[in-house]
């Protein structure tokens, strides 16, 4: 059994008005119904990549949070500066460091201490 039924509808893809054969078509056209296809999985892959990339930036600075002790590199990725900036204020003094042999470590409450 076929139904003769025509319903005029406007693609949801290109926006062009259609005659539609059933009460569920949305496109005009297959190459529309691809398209549209792969624009919505274009955008769940562009979602979760979203996503991704803001759970390894947040991780590694939460870590950064929870260590006592940071090295010139953590503080860096902590306040977002650069590592000059950060050895010009150990060295005028404005952040206390402590030279371990080779590295230099900076105690977390230092930099607390800095903003307050």
């Amino acid at each position: 059994m076929s139904s003769n039924i025509q319903i005029q509808r406007i693609c949801k893809f290109c926006g062009n008005e259609f005659t539609a054969r059933t009460t569920v078509t949305k496109y005009c056209s297959h190459p529309c119904a691809s398209m549209a296809y792969k624009a919505r999985t274009r955008g769940t892959k562009i979602k979760i990549s979203n996503i991704e990339m803001t759970q390894a930036v947040s991780i590694p600075i939460a870590r950064l949070q929870a260590k006592d002790f940071l090295s010139i590199e953590d503080t860096c990725k902590l306040l977002g500066v650069s590592r000059w900036t950060v050895s010009r204020a150990i060295k005028e003094k404005r952040l206390k460091a402590v030279n371990l042999g080779k590295r230099i470590v900076i105690k977390r409450t230092e930099i607390d201490r800095l903003f307050s």
